[in-house]
């Protein structure tokens, strides 16, 4: 049985983490009395004592936590942005070429950004085998649930008196300088960081990243890029789906509640739409978390997840 601690597990992904992985009979959780729980010497000796911790926290309280490891054999899974490029990190998408492997040997696992997740799994592979050049210049744009804005911005959209203005999709990060895009950038192996459009919508969980390639541009066609995305994503967390069509809609809440991520191409021969939809808080955080716990632990990838 392995022994887990949740720093942070008071707070949106935290609490995801927890619930599932209470309901796990391999898995004994470390847990801090509410008085306790932000106590220095407290975590220090429950993130010491554990096999595997999560840490659930804001980027400076993450590093600071870090910087509390001693066991040389406790294993560390981050889900802030504090470590994701960073070269001592392993970056924990297991999808990527050869990455599963390094999951698995690691020691320090940064959990990928929500957003970064979908662009990262659509631009990637498309990257790796040339079909993209590294230096080409991308628009994205990703309509997210407003559970991801945490706590504080999910009791402002469940306010029965909210701003009027929160009943429509509402885009954010307008100076270019998103937190997740140096992820996007460097994971995907890209020169440049792309345009980046993320919008938060009046729904709880959810996720819907597009990107649009124009056929000029890349030089293969569109039949090209469906055919690397069905060889590569033959699992059950991330799968290709040719009939992804609603009576003409992509819902952005498809996969909300569930943990895996589904992958299309619509558009036509001239400008070719690819899309990724999965739920902010499975694939796009928790999800993505238990999944990398599992990884290290040796157990079957898709163990306390739910898989639509």
């Amino acid at each position: 049985m392995a022994t887990v601690f949740i720093d942070g597990s008071a707070g949106t992904t935290g609490l995801k983490i927890f619930d599932r992985l209470s309901q796990r009979k391999d898995i004994s959780l470390i847990k801090l009395p509410e008085d306790l729980r932000k106590d220095t010497n407290a975590r220090k000796e429950a993130i010491n004592s554990a096999d595997i911790v999560f840490l659930c926290l804001p980027d400076t309280a993450a590093i600071e936590a870090v910087g509390l490891l001693e066991n040389k054999n406790t294993r560390i899974i981050d889900t802030s942005t504090a470590h994701r490029t960073n070269p001592d990190w392993v970056y924990g998408f297991a999808e990527l070429n050869r990455q599963r492997e390094k999951i698995k040997n690691a020691r320090l696992v940064a959990n990928p950004g929500c957003h970064a997740s979908g662009f990262i799994a659509l631009i990637n592979p498309l990257v790796e085998n040339d079909i993209v050049k590294k230096d080409s210049l991308l628009s994205c744009f990703s309509i997210t649930g407003y559970s991801g804005g945490g706590k504080k911005m999910i009791t402002e959209y469940e306010d029965e008196s909210k701003n009027p203005l929160l009943l429509a999709p509402r885009q954010y990060g307008l100076s270019q300088m998103h937190k997740h895009l140096k992820e996007m950038k460097e994971i995907s192996n890209l020169k440049n960081a792309p345009a980046f459009s993320p919008i938060v919508a009046p729904f709880f969980s959810g996720m819907e990243v597009s990107i649009t390639l124009f056929a000029n541009d890349i030089k293969v066609a569109k039949e090209d890029i469906i055919n690397t995305y069905k060889s590569l994503y033959t699992g059950k967390i991330i799968h290709f789906n040719e009939g992804c069509d609603e009576e003409g809609f992509l819902s952005s809440a498809a996969y909300s509640g569930f943990d895996d991520m589904e992958i299309s191409v619509n558009g036509n021969d001239e400008r070719i739409l690819l899309t990724a939809r999965y739920d902010n808080l499975g694939k796009g955080a928790s999800g993505a978390a238990i999944q990398n716990m599992n990884i290290l632990l040796g157990c079957d990838e898709t163990e306390g997840l739910l898989i639509k």
